[in-house]
């Protein structure tokens, strides 16, 4: 059951992040990664809500493997924004690589505290 409810959630994240990615990519005409940062930052918002939630209420297992382990596992992704920065450093474009790093890992930490926040105001 663990198992399938992992596959579940990731059978929406993944379609989601692609999507997601198409339709915010398609909105300017730069190098940087707008789709991925924004997949990634609401997957951390998403999964702060969750382990938020999880260490302040009963927030039963199975929630946490649906939405935390497999939708967010699924929607974020490590290994994208890695080759997209190298990527923009082959292009010669260090300033956005720089950027990349930088607004991803902020953003990314900042959405996972205003998840668990949020969780723990609700």
């Amino acid at each position: 059951m663990n198992l399938l409810l992992v596959i579940v959630g990731a059978a929406i994240g993944a379609p989601l992040r692609y999507l997601t990615d198409r339709a915010v990519q398609s909105r300017h005409d730069s190098v940087f990664p707008w789709g991925t940062i924004t997949v990634n930052v609401v997957g951390c918002v998403v999964l702060g809500i969750v382990g938020g939630a999880a260490s302040t209420a009963s927030v039963p297992h199975e929630v946490q493997l649906l939405v935390g382990t497999g939708f967010c596992g699924a929607l974020t992704t490590y290994s994208t924004f890695s080759y997209e920065t190298l990527r923009l450093i082959e292009q010669d474009a260090k300033f956005f690589a720089a950027a990349n790093v930088v607004t991803s890992i902020v953003a990314g930490l900042g959405g996972a505290f205003l998840g668990v926040a949020i969780a723990q105001a609700l």
